[in-house]
């Protein structure tokens, strides 16, 4: 049974005891940003409760407190998976019911105000500074369908497919926290990509796409020219956010190939705003889609419970009659074929060099019929079959004002939920041409 909290937090708030997740805040009267968790319908300023000797029964954290008055979780997160897990343990409990450290804050009306308020009242930023994004393909029913929409399903998974997480690397810069509005791009596209002779035209995107996925930030990292080896690259993973990779499906359709997604991908990222650390998912392991094999040593996991027993949602709330759809659902174990750790693996095999707030996408997570499928391309076969939403509507792409948002839980009520804060964005009409060229 989960552990209650003297704040009488709801037992399936997302923002449950069993999870406390980090994010980054500014709180009422204040423009500084400082790292904060959530729980049930609270944020707990982290840089008060410090300066209020809040972490004084926590000798291990007694030199690092300056972390916690900074604008990122970069600081907090370099202190490695082990002394954030023992932070995030320290916090739940004190705020049990039952907590040992009553006096902290349970029973300092004092310190509750100063840095303890509802949610509602404070404005969350991007967690980290984020220093390179790559975003990988380990969903297996989406690569296989997009290659089945594409090259035919003799065709679907390219060879190299099983053998290596395949990735693109992204754009840092342009990822937005939850809330941002994210706007149409203008790029280069071909109406007519069957044709013998391709004659491109520039206008704004007209297959607008969103793409359900799982970030996840690295902690640690490695030396230039170094590893990370498969044994060690779970210690290097600090926690995850929901991902939405917004694609504009006919700019990537004229330029991936020979190199991969470019403009098509690189105007915007979305992320939800709270990090569920590493740790408050472990209860939830479960195997993922078991991969055929052989792989090469360096990719080879102890373990068969690579993957979370992750309930995800994607909600499309229309631009023109506000009606709110449910248009996927599928758990995170029916589509990953890859763990975060085999990606980590890969990415530093050549000696790529890691840091704390580098960001790794799992790439798009499908199940294998329609209702769990995580983007329009594969639920309307490339724009053949719009789905209905509620109140009548219909769509093969998404329109302007439509707003697209990510949901994820773990647990129950027994074992305590742990939930992500959505990943939230609407989208917003293209510039006008005299703003592009």
């Amino acid at each position: 049974m989960a552990p209650a909290s003297w704040l009488e937090v709801d037992p399936e708030s997302r923002f449950s005891l069993a999870n406390i997740p980090f994010g980054i805040a500014t709180f009422p009267n204040s423009e500084k940003r400082v790292v904060t968790i959530a729980i049930g319908q609270y944020a707990l300023n982290l840089a008060v409760f410090a300066s209020k000797d809040g972490f004084s029964k926590l000798p291990e954290i007694q030199e690092h407190l300056q972390v916690f008055g900074r604008p990122t979780l970069n600081a907090f997160s370099a202190l490695g998976r082990r002394l954030s897990g023992t932070v995030r343990r320290y916090l739940q409990d004190i705020l049990k019911a039952s907590t040992p450290y009553p006096q902290l804050l349970k029973d300092s009306k004092d310190v509750q105000t100063q840095c303890l308020v509802p949610l509602a009242q404070i404005q969350t930023h991007i967690p980290f500074d984020i220093g390179s994004f790559s975003d990988f393909y380990g969903g297996v029913n989406h690569a296989y369908h997009v290659g089945s929409l594409f090259r035919s399903q003799n065709g679907a998974l390219l060879p190299n497919y099983l053998h290596l997480p395949m990735a693109y690397h992204g754009r840092s810069s342009t990822i937005y926290v939850s809330g941002t509005p994210v706007r149409r791009p203008w790029g280069q596209i071909v109406e007519d990509i069957t044709a013998t002779e391709k004659h491109p035209i520039m206008v704004p995107c007209r297959t607008m796409d969103f793409e359900l996925e799982l970030g996840c930030f690295v902690c640690g990292g490695n030396e230039p020219f170094e590893s990370i080896s498969i044994e060690n690259a779970g210690d290097n993973i600090f926690g995850f956010v929901l991902l939405n990779d917004w694609s504009a499906r006919d700019i990537q359709r004229w330029e991936y190939v020979p190199l991969g997604p470019f403009n098509g991908k690189n105007f915007a990222t979305t992320i939800s705003a709270w990090v569920v650390l590493a740790d408050a998912l472990e209860p939830f392991r479960k195997a993922g889609v078991k991969h055929p094999g052989p792989l090469l040593p360096y990719l080879q996991e102890k373990r068969d419970d690579f993957t979370y027993d992750l309930n995800l949602e994607v909600e499309l709330v229309s631009g023109s009659t506000k009606s709110r759809t449910k248009v996927s659902a599928v758990n995170a174990s029916e589509g990953l074929i890859w763990s975060f750790p085999q990606m980590l693996a890969h990415h530093t095999l050549g000696g790529c060099a890691m840091k704390p707030g580098d960001l790794l996408g799992s790439g798009t997570i499908s199940g294998k019929s329609t209702a769990t499928l995580g983007c329009l391309l594969e639920q309307t076969l490339n724009g053949k079959q719009p789905i209905q939403l509620e109140g009548g509507e219909k769509r093969a792409w998404l329109e302007d004002g439509d707003e697209v948002i990510l949901k994820a839980w773990a647990g129950n009520e027994k074992a305590g939920f742990v939930g992500f804060g959505d990943a939230a964005g609407v989208l917003l009409p293209a510039h006008g041409q005299d703003r592009v060229v």
